[in-house]
């Protein structure tokens, strides 16, 4: 049977939680199942491994765990909660793990993670969601096309590697983002900067604050693996656990270079209010005592000098220029100007 096309706005079945079942052939390709024949199906071949991806939020995904798969409360309940940490343990041959990555959903912020919940034993993996993820979509079309993962480990270790480098890719942005702010604001305002800046701080934290207990999970899975995990997979995973490693050192320097970069932005924005302050401090020390003058010879009171003198404007007018340029005299060798 030809697997349907994989769709990014997949559905899951309402009745059952299936969003897509594929076999994997041992040789990169797979055949699509529906949700009937994934429930009874049974390996033809030793290589054959069934992959099940599911909607954990459909009400008898949880019963189905316990009743058919025979999946502990425990391990039912980490598999569909609604609020976990990223963990992995093993139960038996059987390897739990809660994991997350990127949410590239429309309207919704890249550290607002989704998580991905997987149970894999022998020749079975399921895989469980509550909101759209790529990672899963682009490996069953991998599958589709002939050149996807073979056997249960290559999956495991196709779906981890697939989670970290999409993270990897989020950070690089944001340090693009970072580098573009620093060479220069461009087109942006201050508060437009300022607030960029807040948000790549946020999405860092909030990063951080996923991918630690991740980077642990994936430890746990390197120290105790299943058998069914070979010599490759474990490489490949420590291969992982170190990039994410990296990714984690990476977002500490995000974190630094945006604090940096506020306080730069913030510095130079009080640098140019003081600035702005000093000038007009200047402009009224200098206006201030031609005020003074005008107004005292401005009261309209008898006795006031040159107010019968037709040359007296222009003799006030040369002395206030004096006094100007003898005040502007004085602050240029005080250095205020």
């Amino acid at each position: 049977m030809k697997a349907p096309p994989v769709d990014d706005q997949m559905m899951a079945d309402p009745q059952t939680g299936l969003i897509f079942a594929r076999v994997l052939n041992g040789r990169g390709g797979a055949t699509a199942l529906g949700w009937e024949a994934a429930r009874h199906w049974m390996p033809h071949d030793p290589q054959e491994t069934l992959w099940m991806h599911v909607d954990r939020s459909v009400d008898c995904v949880d019963d189905w765990l316990q009743s058919e798969l025979g999946l502990s409360e425990a391990t039912a309940e980490a598999l569909t909660a609604d609020e976990t940490r990223p963990r992995a343990f093993r139960e038996g041959d059987a390897l739990v793990a809660v994991l997350r990555g990127i949410n590239f959903n429309p309207n919704a912020e890249p550290e607002d993670m989704v998580s991905l919940r997987m149970w894999a034993r022998g020749n079975r993996v399921l895989t469980l969601r509550r909101r759209p993820l790529q990672s899963p979509r682009e490996i069953a079309a991998m599958l589709d096309r002939g050149n996807g993962p073979k056997r249960t480990g290559d999956l495991v270790t196709e779906i981890i590697e697939h989670l970290v480098t999409k993270i990897g890719s989020t950070i690089v942005d944001m340090n693009e983002k970072i580098d573009e702010l620093e060479d220069g604001p461009g087109d942006y305002d201050t508060d437009d900067v300022l607030t960029i800046i807040a948000t790549i701080r946020r999405n860092c934290l909030a990063l951080k604050r996923h991918m630690s207990p991740q980077h642990e999970a994936l430890l746990q899975i390197s120290r105790d693996p299943p058998e069914w995990l070979n010599e490759n997979n474990s490489r490949d995973i420590r291969e992982t656990i170190d990039r994410l490693k990296r990714y984690l050192e990476d977002l500490d320097v995000s974190k630094e270079s945006a604090l940096v970069l506020q306080d730069d932005i913030n510095n130079r924005a009080a640098n140019m209010a003081n600035h702005r302050v000093y000038l007009l401090t200047i402009a009224a020390g200098i206006f201030l005592p031609l005020s003074f003058v005008t107004a005292l010879l401005g009261v309209n009171l008898g006795g006031i000098p040159g107010m019968n003198d037709p040359n007296g404007f222009w003799i006030l007018t040369g002395i206030l220029c004096a006094m100007t340029a003898l005040q502007l005299i004085i602050f240029r060798i005080l250095k205020w100007i």
